[in-house]
């Protein structure tokens, strides 16, 4: 097979409308437009969430809520996923993220939750713990570094 061979499959292909050909034709004279008004004309039609004139819904409705722009995001994770390692592994978020166990490193690092319990030994470094995440850790015997 050529390139000079490919054709579309069989009535893949519609042929486009002719119009302005008659009256004969069943869409001849004003086309499948109708008469007179916006959207007979060429141009014409109205844009989207157009009304009509009056107040267009999204403009009726309010807006409600900020965004901070001084938010601070991190990467979370809980003091549960700790469990899967070994005792006297040194976790951080980079071990976590091939680990996947976290889906990226976020901007500001990552935040331990204490959220599960833990009964390995393990050294936690982070950018910030909760309490009850660092209390865990500790009593586990394990170790809390803040980066």
């Amino acid at each position: 097979m050529n390139i000079h061979e490919l054709r579309p499959a069989v009535n893949s292909k519609r042929s486009a409308k002719r119009v302005g050909r008659g009256t004969g034709s069943g869409s001849g004279k004003t086309c499948g437009r109708g008469t007179k008004g916006q959207n007979s004309r060429s141009g014409g039609g109205v844009r989207p969430g157009f009304e009509g004139g009056q107040v267009p819904l999204l403009r009726r409705l309010p807006r409600r809520g900020f965004t901070n722009p001084f938010k601070k995001e991190f990467a979370i994770v809980n003091v549960k996923d700790f469990e899967s390692f070994q005792d006297g592994a040194v976790i951080d978020a980079q071990v976590l993220l091939e680990q996947k166990i976290i889906g990226k490193i976020a901007e500001y690092g990552l935040k331990v939750l204490g959220n599960g319990d833990l009964n390995k030994k393990v050294t936690v470094k982070a950018a910030k713990f909760t309490k009850s995440a660092e209390e865990k850790i500790v009593k586990a015997g394990g170790h809390v570094e803040v980066i």
